[in-house]
């Protein structure tokens, strides 16, 4: 006998499969899980911008082979990037971005030397995890940017968003 209903369909945008609960006997229920963020790392200079699922673990490909600091001056004269968190949730009528925070990092790869504050990443992931947009301490070109990304990733995401993304963006 066939089954009639049409299989669920899967998020392109959706990296990180990670179910807490896998393999164990209850331990885990309850655990916030990463299924839904994604990593967006934006170039400003270059203004481009790439999903690296390394940027889970503070090892995407501008963060490789770099000591970070929180002190600014040890990377003067670096590239600077955003990571932007992007969550994606479920409404009735579909997928959409649902969380979308941005944090600054600087890379100068001469000096081998960048610049973050690695708790303003993990909070923002947080705060993206919990459906917060916080994306208006971004530049003008980088928040273009990102708007072009989401909307060629998939524009029915980008218009069941919340007004505030896009209104943040603009």
């Amino acid at each position: 006998m066939f089954n009639e209903e049409k299989p669920k369909q899967k998020m392109g945008f959706t990296i990180i499969k990670n179910d807490p609960t896998d393999g164990h006997k209850g331990f885990g229920i309850g655990s916030l899980t990463l299924e839904n963020v994604s990593p967006v790392i934006i170039d400003v200079e270059e203004q481009t911008a790439i999903v690296d699922i390394g940027a889970m673990h503070a090892k995407s490909d501008v963060e490789r082979g770099i000591k970070f600091t929180v002190n600014r001056e040890d990377s003067a004269g670096g590239k600077d990037y955003w990571l932007v968190w992007v969550t994606i949730d479920y409404k009735e009528d579909g997928p959409y971005y649902a969380g979308v925070t941005a944090c600054e990092m600087v890379v100068n790869r001469e000096k081998r030397r960048g610049y973050k504050i690695l708790a303003d990443h993990v909070n923002k992931m947080d705060k993206s995890m919990k459906r917060n947009i916080i994306v208006e301490h971004m530049d003008d070109v980088s928040k273009k940017v990102l708007t072009d990304f989401l909307q060629q990733h998939n524009s029915e995401l980008w218009q069941r968003s919340d007004e505030k993304l896009r209104n943040d963006l603009a």
